[in-house]
């Protein structure tokens, strides 16, 4: 197959499959693993180049709905023609059923079931041990001016929880919820997590959080419990979600869950 993703979750799901060797074209973002550096780039996924990816003659494009306005690039791939297929996860249980879906149209289901049954191992198992633990009140910053931040139905407020916490806004139904400063310092978080979206870690301003009304007075920031986040192991349905968990929960709970070694569950086991 000659297969085109324009968004990087689902760029790592291919990985994942094996299927690197049959990937043509890549949206801007998609930087995982480092095979993909090399492919023809189609723009910010936002704006893709239809041109140029329909002229790489793909059998397959991996479009998603995980990211507000990528409508358009569904739209003008159904008034070409192109086939394609449009993911668009909010939970963990999605994302595996996502693995699952691709397996199936691209052969690899043997190996799609195998990662799907390690990946909810790992998450039992982390579920398991959250159990035992105190519950740490987080804070998810996705973007800080306007501030957006996930709700209930998301990966992260799954992700918070099996980390032994809970996301402070749980309450809010919204996948994604537009907020301000105000409230987030009234629901005063034990931790701040910062995972700016397409934001690399370095260029994360932990200290401007200091300037936000009142927010000097927050617990998480007088205890120094702020805590930079990579995006990609965030901010991204797929299953290097993981990863993120493993650096999480031993971030929050270190005395109950394992030390972060870095090691992704799937790609071990695979």
């Amino acid at each position: 197959m000659r297969i085109v993703s324009i968004c990087p979750s689902n760029t790592e799901l291919i990985a994942y499959l094996g299927l690197i060797d049959q990937l043509v074209g890549v949206d801007d973002f998609s930087d995982w693993p480092e095979q993909v550096h090399t492919l023809p780039k189609l723009g910010p996924d936002l704006s893709i180049n239809m041109d140029k990816l329909e002229s790489l003659e793909p059998d397959l494009v991996l479009a998603s709905l995980s990211v507000p306005g990528m409508e358009k690039n569904i739209e003008e791939l159904e008034r070409r023609g192109i086939p394609h297929v449009v993911y668009n996860p909010q939970s963990l249980a999605e994302i595996a059923d996502d693995l699952l879906d691709l397996g199936q149209r691209a052969g690899q289901d043997a190996l799609a079931n195998h990662l799907v049954s390690s990946y909810h191992t790992m998450i039992e198992h982390y579920r398991e041990i959250a159990s035992t633990t105190t519950t740490q009140r987080l804070y998810w910053e996705w973007w800080p001016k306007p501030v957006f931040t996930p709700g209930q139905v998301n990966w992260l407020t799954e992700i918070s929880a099996l980390a032994g916490g809970e996301n402070i806004f749980i309450d809010r139904a919204e996948a994604s919820i537009q907020t301000d400063w105000d409230d987030v310092y009234n629901r005063n978080p034990d931790h701040i997590c910062l995972a700016w979206v397409g934001v690399q870690t370095k260029k994360v301003k932990p200290e401007l959080l200091l300037k936000r009304p009142n927010w000097s007075e927050l617990s998480a920031i007088k205890e120094n419990r702020v805590h930079v986040l990579e995006e990609p192991l965030y901010c991204r349905p797929s299953p290097r979600l993981l990863l993120g968990l493993k650096k999480l929960a031993a971030i929050l709970h270190p005395e109950h869950f394992p030390t972060d070694d870095g090691v992704d569950p799937l790609l071990k086991r695979a």
